[in-house]
């Protein structure tokens, strides 16, 4: 009896690589050796971009307390110290936020802090 290969599975796996390369350039949208290897390794560079996404945004929002802060005569380590001791429970997200887009509310939690 002749080896039953199953073409259908093999050819939807190859045709969802084949999407994934879309917008490539040149051979990598359009031949599957070298669009399988552009794909998997765009999806390394996507595993690892996420976890620097988190890195960059959590910098950016301290650079903007930080300057938020300064403003008001004080620093941001300064500033992160006093407010959790004073029991104020507000993450760097929202507290850029406030400095960024909300000044006045960013002063009352400053005021609060002193």
């Amino acid at each position: 009896m002749p080896r039953s290969v199953n073409s259908v599975a093999s050819r939807a796996r190859r045709k969802k690589i084949m999407k994934q390369a879309k917008g490539y350039f040149g051979r990598r949208k359009n031949v599957w050796t070298v669009a399988k290897n552009a794909v998997e390794k765009g999806m390394q560079y996507a595993y690892v971009g996420r976890k620097h996404k988190k890195r960059n945004f959590r910098s950016l929002w301290i650079q903007r307390i930080n300057a938020g802060a300064r403003e008001h005569g004080m620093s941001y380590s300064e500033f992160m110290g006093k407010l959790s001791k004073s029991g104020i429970e507000l993450n760097r997200k929202v507290l850029a936020d406030l400095a960024m887009n909300h000044p006045e509310a960013f002063k009352a939690v400053i005021e609060k802090v002193k």
